[in-house]
């Protein structure tokens, strides 16, 4: 591999983030962890709505993102509006194969509080499922999202965009706007891990979402489709899978590495 710096190199980690439950506020963290299968801990919860036999989406279901999850020392408690749940997740001996986004995908069903806090939040009914990791994730395990493509698709929106309203599993400091392109099928020194970036990362509604309300913000989709088209999808951001598994931290300077 041939080393090289990105943006002069000033680049370094401005956000962490995830949620371990898909679709619920994500929230930001002073570290992550890499695994080999992605971020430890991320979306390795899911809900599932069993008329339709399939995993909730977000976009169809934006209040997910007024609640709050903590999974931790195997504890999972989550905070919806005027309610909370809590307890250790039991495996109900039921598994299902359910749709997510066109492919299928094998869940562990959870009995506890969750699913009846849920469905009471949302007006209909869920179950609590836990899915391999990776399972439930669009793309690649880890999303990459730089400030300078941000400040650039704010500048054409006239108003701020929040780099939480992406979901991204990092942020990272760049002052030219969509840096990342040139990252795909290069590595990344983030902290004491390493990814290798594969793709352009499609978009849909759920960024132009308050990341705490759920309520529409700002007309991103809409604006990027003006000039981040690539055939039928709007891009922003890259999605990238785990080289080296180690911790990145909030501050953590990066490297870029072309591999031969």
């Amino acid at each position: 591999m041939v080393e090289g710096s990105c943006d002069s190199g000033r680049v370094h980690v401005t956000r962490t983030g995830f949620t371990s439950l898909k679709g619920a506020r994500h929230l930001d963290r002073p570290f992550v962890d890499l695994a080999w299968d992605g971020p430890v801990g991320d979306r390795e919860f899911c809900l599932v709505d069993p008329a339709r036999e399939r995993v909730l989406r977000t976009v169809e279901n934006p209040t997910l993102m007024q609640t709050r999850v903590a999974w931790d020392a195997g504890r999972l408690t989550v905070a919806l509006p005027g309610a909370t749940a809590e307890g250790v997740p039991a495996p109900s001996g039921e598994t299902r194969t359910l749709d997510y986004w066109g492919r299928s995908v094998t869940l562990e069903i959870i009995d506890g509080p969750w699913a009846a806090a849920y469905s009471k939040h949302l007006g209909y009914d869920v179950v609590l499922a836990r899915s391999p990791a990776g399972d439930v994730v669009y793309g690649a395990s880890v999303s990459l999202v730089t400030t300078g493509s941000l400040a650039e698709l704010s500048r054409r929106i006239g108003a701020s965009v929040l780099d939480s309203q992406f979901r991204a599993t990092f942020t990272l400091q760049t002052d030219t706007p969509h840096l990342e392109d040139g990252w795909i099928g290069r590595r990344l020194r983030l902290g004491e891990a390493e990814v290798e970036v594969r793709s352009p990362i499609p978009r849909c509604a759920v960024i132009d979402l308050d990341p705490v309300s759920g309520r529409r913000r700002t007309q991103a989709l809409r604006t990027l489709a003006d000039y981040r088209r690539q055939g039928n999808e709007i891009m922003f951001g890259v999605d990238a899978v785990v080289a080296e598994p180690g911790r990145v931290h909030v501050g953590d300077a990066t490297t870029v590495t072309l591999v031969l």
